[in-house]
């Protein structure tokens, strides 16, 4: 049985579903990732193109709500915040969590300066979030073998 995590942000807009697609992708036949926000918008154009440098195309990903998956009684072993600490007070509590993480991003959406000094500073996120979800198999492995 696979291990659910639901990423939550702002928007769900950039940070949580560079989250969503990385875990699924490393480890999708251990882990099955999700992701929301608290107020959905429009994916970040800048984090659909950092993605797809790497291979991964997240273009036809929908923003999901946060509230909504609460409402339909959705269980996660992990709820990962991956906004700042004031916006992750307002996520939701939702049944059945073992374990609440906090990672802590900066939004690609306040990144000022040219289109490539932007898309450089996503870069930066979306590697960090890489490397970020990388120690998260690891440790998640070791503690169950």
């Amino acid at each position: 049985m696979k291990t659910k995590v639901l990423f939550v942000c702002v928007h769900n807009s950039a940070r949580s579903q560079m989250a969503e697609a990385f875990l699924n992708l490393i480890a999708g036949t251990e882990f099955e990732a999700e992701s929301a926000g608290l107020e959905p918008g429009n994916l970040n154009p800048f984090v659909v193109k950092v993605m797809n440098e790497i291979g991964i195309d997240i273009s036809g990903n929908r923003t999901n709500g946060v509230w909504d998956y609460f409402r339909k009684g959705r269980v996660y072993q992990y709820v990962i915040t991956v906004c700042d600490v004031n916006t992750e007070e307002k996520c939701p509590i939702f049944p059945g969590v073992t374990k609440r993480l906090s990672w802590p991003f900066t939004d690609p959406a306040s990144f000022t300066g040219t289109e490539e000094e932007k898309l450089s500073q996503t870069r930066l996120v979306r590697d960090s979030i890489k490397a970020e979800i990388e120690n998260f198999i690891h440790t998640h492995q070791q503690v169950n073998f």
